[in-house]
């Protein structure tokens, strides 16, 4: 297999549709959201069941819509096989590995609801599949060592239960990925890569039912070696690092795979040895005030401490801290009216400018990275000139009754945001995701101009927009020869 096709195969990123466009050295992807109309009680139920993922540490959905009324969905079309198959797939920043659907599959999803057509993955018609068998060397990394009672002619088994009663599990495959790689300015040429994945034949729980949500599989863009981002980038293909940026407003939206120079980011520490995304928050700001709290509310740990996560739409808190920030929120609008949406939604009248009535809000994190939310992020219109708060009290996850602090896609939109698994450090700056941003070509130290899109059609079961990511992958040793 070529190499440069391998270094360019990182483009299965982002829970989006995948339609690759590509620039010398980097990827673009141009992927997918559907939307339907969901009651607000079925956005929380979405995001408790993405919470229980976080918990049992498989989780994390990278993606959303920030509308709480309309739930979006975002995921990213693969090539798989020899010759390629299309394969859509959800994209996780929690879990590790790539799995999809197999050919023996036991209660696997048969139609979805979206608007697209399931692909079972079938590793015989693939000229290039090859079983992993148990005492393979990706084998025993992913599970630290040997496997009890392995024999050379059993295949390398995978197994995740989410914390919502989920689970998939079957046999690890080896097999090309296929995607554009970006070959000129605007000009793209397909290139694949030997990757291994998870060939699902038992589903359970939503991921064994035909659904609205029902997809191929799943891509995890989380921090172990089995991930696809670590398996290149131990062979050297790829910086660790990957970026996105998604506009709420627009449906614009980029997602890039390396280092981005400009804008630039400002970020803060990973805290280590942690499954999910965890940083270290310091406290919150409310207008100008300081919430006071207690010193350890934020620590990290078992089912505390913060958590980033794009692909959650709403924002979890602390009971204390959700107690504290909404009467300081509300302070300034004592003669407003409150009333519960489908009892778990504060909501009120109001007819003036959020923006002008209620006050911005900073959460402060270890060496001086804030992250600033603003009224219309935290706010959005219900119907009429009804708005609801979007900031939502968490449930006690551990023993002492702390809560854990989850920062969803309501935060976390119109911001750039940098996962620099390098320096194990994470960070944001507010910016314009339907402008464009500049990247490095590791090789050969040139910048690249990137520009996020938005197009959209129509389906005749439900709205359909087109977010357009760019999924730039910078391999470290740019396209090399043979």
């Amino acid at each position: 297999m070529d190499l440069r096709g391998s270094v360019l195969f990182l483009a299965i990123i982002l829970i989006v549709e995948t339609y690759f466009v590509v620039a010398n050295g980097n990827f673009v992807f141009q992927v997918e959201r559907r939307k339907t109309r969901l009651g607000l009680s079925d956005v929380r139920a979405r995001d408790d069941r993405r919470r229980g993922r976080i918990l049992s540490a498989v989780d994390l959905n990278l993606g959303g819509n920030s509308q709480p009324t309309e739930t979006g969905l975002y995921f990213t079309k693969l090539g798989l096989g020899s010759p390629p198959k299309d394969y859509y797939v959800q994209v996780d920043t929690g879990s590790d590995i790539l799995w999809v659907n197999c050919v023996d599959c036991a209660r696997c999803p048969k139609k979805s609801d979206i608007g697209i057509d399931l692909t079972l993955y079938d590793p015989k018609e693939s000229k290039t599949s090859e079983l992993v068998p148990c005492d393979h060397e990706f084998c025993s990394s992913t599970y630290d060592g040997p496997i009890p009672g392995c024999k050379a002619d059993i295949p390398c088994p995978y197994s995740i239960t989410y914390g919502d009663g989920s689970a998939t599990s079957g046999y690890y495959v080896q097999d090309y990925l296929t995607f554009n790689h970006v070959s000129g300015n605007l000009n793209t040429a397909p290139q694949n890569s030997s990757v291994f994945f998870g060939c699902g034949n038992v589903q359970s729980g939503t991921l064994g039912s035909s659904s609205d949500e029902a997809l191929d599989g799943i891509i995890g863009f989380g921090q172990a070696n089995s991930s696809v981002l670590s398996q290149l980038a131990a062979s050297g293909k790829v910086k660790k690092i990957f970026s996105h940026c998604l506009d709420n407003a627009k449906g614009g939206g980029i997602f890039a795979i390396g280092e981005v120079v400009e804008p630039k980011v400002k970020t803060t520490p990973l805290v280590p040895r942690m499954a999910h995304y965890n940083i270290n928050l310091k406290d919150i700001e409310v207008g100008s005030d300081i919430l006071q709290l207690p010193t350890d509310i934020f620590d990290s740990g078992s089912g505390k401490g913060t958590v980033i996560d794009s692909g959650t739409t709403l924002a979890y808190l602390p009971s204390m801290v959700y107690d504290q920030l909404i009467s300081k929120v509300l302070a300034g609008q004592p003669e407003l009216k409150l009333y519960l949406v489908e009892q778990q939604f504060t909501c009120f009248e109001y007819t003036g400018d959020i923006d002008d009535g209620f006050p911005v809000i900073k959460f402060h994190f270890e060496d001086s990275l804030s992250l600033t939310v603003y009224p219309h992020d935290y706010l959005f219109l219900f119907k009429g000139d009804i708005w609801c708060i979007g900031w939502q009290k968490g449930v006690s996850q551990s023993k002492n009754g702390r809560d854990m602090t989850l920062l969803g896609d309501l935060v976390l939109s119109n911001k750039l945001v940098v996962y620099d698994l390098e320096n194990m450090a994470i960070g944001w700056v507010d910016y314009n995701c339907s402008s464009s941003i500049k990247v490095k070509d590791e090789k050969t130290g040139t910048v690249y101009t990137v520009g996020a899109h938005n197009l959209s059609s129509a389906s005749t079961f439900l709205i359909r927009r087109i977010l357009t990511f760019f999924l730039l992958l910078i391999p470290v040793l740019n396209c090399l020869t043979n």
